[in-house]
């Protein structure tokens, strides 16, 4: 009951945060700073308090990293079988890249933080970074190639290496590597900062989440429906069973890669030639059904 309450908690705030942007109260203004409030502030705070007393050899292994790439490539591979023959390349671009670009930062850092015990947290945010570090040119690549737009990788990886959620992360891993003493005080003000990542990140998620009714293609967004938040975790669940990693590490991974796609997926289409009304729609459904199978995920793992 524990997790249905948590998980309908996470509902209402999505709806609320909805809410607010229809009637105009979370206007552009606002959203952009509660966006830089959780982006710079929040979620560095809850990585770095979630890591800075682990070396990175507790937390990082190459049964970690290998089962993580894994899992991310069967899902692009499986995701490009499936969509090849939509007519539209536009639409078939966002297609494969929503069928496995994470909201791993806004919804499933802070959802493991709330739900499991500091052990898994850890583990999550090295997930967060190597799925950043991974996901985000992949998704630039395959938007330029289908669509024939140019895009800068080298751009895209300067801004990942200026991400302050990716430098918290760094920064957590060598204090920890480092065995460096932070005050007891320190890290109790960081771990209430922390603590409002969730919150605040859902509004903006739900501030983000529009739809437009003429534009649903209902075969298409069920198919990035089933191939994001069904299958990822089901390979996820099997990769990692197989590689017989810890428990908080199995749970980790598979709760985060059982995310929904990324609210940036939305941006990254807009700018580089892909179907934006589409993409939206396809944020919204996976958000919204992502409620259910996390539920499942959570209680399956817990």
């Amino acid at each position: 009951m524990e997790v249905v309450g948590r998980l309908l908690a996470l509902l209402v705030v999505l709806l609320v945060g909805a809410g607010l942007r229809t009637t105009g109260i979370l206007d552009t203004r606002r959203t952009e700073l509660l966006n830089a409030l959780a982006y710079y502030v929040a979620l560095p705070a809850l990585i770095f308090v979630s890591t800075y007393d682990r070396s990175i050899g507790e937390l990082l292994s190459p049964a970690l990293l290998g089962g993580l790439l894994f899992v991310l490539f069967a899902t692009a591979g499986a995701a490009w079988i499936v969509h090849r023959n939509r007519d539209s390349k536009a639409r078939r671009s966002v297609a494969i890249i929503q069928s496995y670009h994470s909201n791993l930062g806004y919804l499933g850092l802070p959802l493991v933080a709330a739900t499991f015990d500091p052990a898994v947290t850890a583990i999550a945010s090295v997930v967060l970074g190597v799925m950043s570090l991974t996901q985000v040119p992949l998704t630039v690549v395959i938007l330029s190639m289908l669509n024939g737009t140019d895009a800068s990788i080298a751009r895209e990886l300067r801004g990942l290496a200026r991400n302050p959620v990716l430098l918290a992360l760094i920064a957590g891993l060598a204090v920890g590597s480092l065995g460096i003493s932070i005050p007891s005080s320190a890290a109790a003000g960081l771990n209430v900062v922390g603590s409002i990542a969730l919150p605040v990140a859902l509004l903006c998620v739900g501030a983000s989440l529009q739809v437009d009714l003429p534009s649903i293609d209902v075969g298409a967004t069920a198919t990035v429906v089933a191939l994001k938040i069904c299958l990822m975790p089901v390979i996820a669940w099997t990769v990692f069973s197989a590689l017989a990693v810890d428990s908080a590490t199995f749970t980790a991974c598979v709760v985060m890669l059982g995310t929904p796609t990324a609210v940036s997926t939305f941006v990254f289409a807009n700018e580089l030639g892909g179907d934006r009304q589409f993409a939206s729609l396809n944020v919204f459904v996976t958000t919204l059904v992502s409620i259910a199978t996390l539920f499942v995920l959570i209680t399956l793992v817990s």
